[in-house]
């Protein structure tokens, strides 16, 4: 895998650009991520209770959040043996995903996993995660230590039976762990036996332990060291093996993203990271009082909420903690956040399900009953009454059952119904004590309703069943005469003089292209039935035959390449952001598909008599003059020309350079990071001007070449 570089794509628009990272790969392997920087320097988030004051519901009597906490003792007695390592350098992917940078990090995850087992259980209120420059990670918690006593079955050290045996670990039995988000319990040993090299201290009971690794294998016992400095806690530090993985850089932003993300939702907790691969090391501290509450707010940040109070729930049925908040805003998406003992559910599951029953019966009762929704009147559907939310729901369970190998999904039924209930009570007794939220919220539910009625009458008037297979193409567009996806190609170009080029300089075979004229519609704040009068947008949904909205049809794309082909300007950029929005927004399986690229056309064409050059930066311009020029009279001889637009080059230049797939460059548009692309495109194209401007000034210094 090549190294990843990033790429400021320059589209300043009424100062508006975008961040993109790419991998460096020519042609089909190019990929284009939507990321943002992390924060040098020291960076705090942490939110007290008096400056951030959580709205609770208040719970019954038997109903408070179930008591987490284990057995207090905590010894060797509670590691639970169930097989051994062996399997683990043999198929890491079987235990970690893969040897790539997703594997790389997983290696954190797990010991931090264990870490935050203690802090979820009551015992631990401290963890940090230490880069170190030896490539080292070092994770330290305040949590009881891990039992260093001898271990009934194995006749060795609990310590060195958890690091060195395969799902051995305090979480099987449900005594030492109510729950865990180290389901399996294989971390310290999987870390253990893909690392060079692991060292674990352990502080417990007034003394200090330590015992090395090399290899999954212990270098000899664990041994008393010397007085715990403080109380009781756990320190491990590894060296992933460089034979086992792909890459060993480890990306801090993931790291900030994730552990922010996990303090977000245990409560109270200080958890700290420190990048000491750098002169001046990298510190991040997270503590969130509120919880959920402040994670609604930080995912809400960059939008206008509709009410004034976030509602929030957290208590326990049937031995299941559900925790709940969420606030509605101004934007018509919604943003749903769902977790399993602190795990990530990305496809949601039945604790999902639970809320959005829950959601949806009790706002049809609230309105029916004010007068909102009369007699024969419609429900509001589930989509009308998640229009504009944010949410996060998070349960607590015991043996919790994850669909697929990566845990993306919640199976386990009883969640359903825990969520549905306590959502249910929770949001009666909301509504009861914040009446002018509650009305807010149903009149933006009603809004979302007569809106999505709206955009179906004007969607069927355009995009009826079977219209589109029999509605003659757009004029427009130059078809190409093949009729097989997978060959064909669709340049989206920048009006007519570049589509003209275009046009005369591709391979009709395979290539078709598509001039728009002028900027399409900015879709961020669009409505559905507003983009559908848009003739530019039409003319692609058309062209791209996929259909639209809920109407998409991925099977029914007619070019497995659809390249955006824009002046290497700002306003071509700025076309280039407002096609991104709507792919992103409107057809995100064709960017998930990979069927989704960016033309890279020359920015100089060079020239000394028959020794002509392409290049695309200033950079490369500079060197290859000083090539062309090498053992000549000097840069006089040189002719620079400088392309403003794909209009200035001829047919024959625009297919040498940037349409004959045999020297062209790509970049494949991809997303990597689902939530914060979507919070970029947020900020830097919807009609919000504060955090635009404050995005636009924190990367100002990171522009090159700006050309306005």
């Amino acid at each position: 895998m090549s190294e990843l570089n990033e790429y400021l794509l320059q589209g300043w628009h009424s100062s508006l650009f975008l961040l993109y990272f790419i991998h460096n790969k020519k042609s089909h392997g190019l990929a284009f991520y939507f990321r943002s920087m992390a924060k040098k320097a020291e960076n705090i988030e942490e939110l007290p209770q008096e400056e951030k004051e959580v709205k609770k519901v208040a719970t019954k009597k038997g109903d408070d959040p179930i008591d987490n906490r284990g057995n207090a003792s905590y010894s060797a007695k509670d590691i639970q043996v169930l097989e051994g390592l062996e399997p683990v350098r043999k198929r890491p992917g079987m235990y970690i995903g893969s040897t790539g940078s997703q594997g790389l990090h997983h290696l954190i995850w797990e010991v931090f996993d264990n870490s935050l087992d203690e802090a979820m259980a009551g015992y631990a209120k401290h963890i940090t995660v230490e880069l170190g420059k030896d490539g080292s990670v070092t994770v330290s918690d305040d949590g009881r230590g891990i039992p260093v006593d001898i271990h009934p079955k194995t006749k060795k050290s609990a310590l060195e039976t958890a690091a060195t045996t395969l799902h051995a670990g305090g979480k099987f039995d449900g005594d030492s762990y109510k729950v865990s988000g180290g389901l399996h319990g294989v971390g310290l040993s999987v870390v253990n036996a893909l690392s060079t090299w692991m060292k674990i201290e352990v502080c417990k009971d007034g003394s200090k332990y330590m015992q090395e690794y090399r290899i999954g294998k212990p270098l000899a016992d664990v041994k008393k060291i010397g007085k715990a400095e403080r109380g009781n806690g756990t320190k491990v530090t590894f060296k992933p093996d460089d034979t086992i993985f792909s890459t060993l850089e480890f990306e801090r932003k993931e790291i900030v993203g994730h552990l922010r993300q996990q303090a977000f939702l245990t409560k109270g907790i200080r958890i700290e990271i420190i990048d000491s691969r750098e002169d001046v090391p990298f510190y991040y501290s997270f503590y969130f009082e509120g919880g959920l509450v402040s994670f609604v707010q930080y995912v809400n940040s960059s939008h206008t909420p509709v009410h004034k109070e976030v509602f929030y729930v957290h208590r326990s049925y049937e031995d299941i903690d559900v925790e709940t908040a969420f606030i509605y805003n101004d934007d018509p998406d919604a943003r749903e956040l769902s977790f399993a003992n602190n795990i990530y559910t990305p496809d949601g599951g039945m604790h999902v399900t639970g809320f959005r029953t829950a959601l949806t019966r009790v706002l049809n009762d609230f309105a029916r009953s004010n007068n909102a929704i009369k007699g024969s009147d419609e429900n509001l559907t589930g989509d009308d009454v998640r229009e504009g939310i944010t949410a996060i729901i998070s349960v607590k369970l015991r043996d919790p059952q994850f669909e697929g190998q990566t845990k993306a999904r919640l199976g386990t039924p009883a969640a359903r119904g825990a969520v549905e209930s306590v959502v249910s009570e929770g949001l009666k007794e909301y509504f009861e004590k914040y009446s002018n939220d509650a009305k807010a919220i149903i009149e933006k539910c009603m809004l979302a309703q007569k809106a999505r009625k709206a955009a179906k009458a004007a969607k069927e008037t355009v995009l009826r069943k079977g219209m589109l297979e029999g509605m003659t193409l757009p004029g427009k567009l130059s078809d190409c005469s093949s009729r097989k996806a997978a060959d064909s190609e669709l340049y989206i170009v920048e009006g007519d003089s570049a589509g003209g080029s275009a046009k005369q300089g591709r391979d009709r075979r395979f290539q078709a292209i598509l001039p728009l004229k002028g900027k399409i519609l900015n879709v961020e704040r669009a409505r559905l039935d507003k983009m559908l009068v848009n003739n530019e947008i039409k003319s692609l949904v058309i062209a791209l035959g996929t259909a639209i909205s809920d109407s998409f049809d991925i099977e029914k794309l007619r070019y497995h390449k659809v390249i955006l082909m824009t002046d290497a300007d700002v306003d071509g950029a700025h076309i280039r952001t407002l096609l991104l929005t709507l792919f992103y927004r409107y057809f995100r399986q064709i960017i998930e598909g990979g069927f989704l690229y960016i033309a890279q056309p020359p920015l100089f064409r060079l020239q000394i008599g028959k020794d002509v050059r392409y290049v695309y930066t200033p950079e490369q311009k500079d060197t290859a003059i000083a090539e062309m020029t090498a053992g000549k009279k000097g840069e006089a001889n040189v002719n620079v020309q400088r392309y403003k637009g794909l209009g200035e080059m001829n047919p024959d230049q625009l297919w040498e350079t940037t349409m004959n797939p045999e020297f062209r460059t790509l970049l494949q548009v991809a997303i990597d990071d689902a939530q914060e692309a979507d919070r970029l495109f947020e900020i830097l194209m919807s009609d919000e001007v504060a955090p635009r401007k404050q995005f636009i000034q924190s990367k100002a210094t990171l522009v090159k070449n700006l050309d306005i």
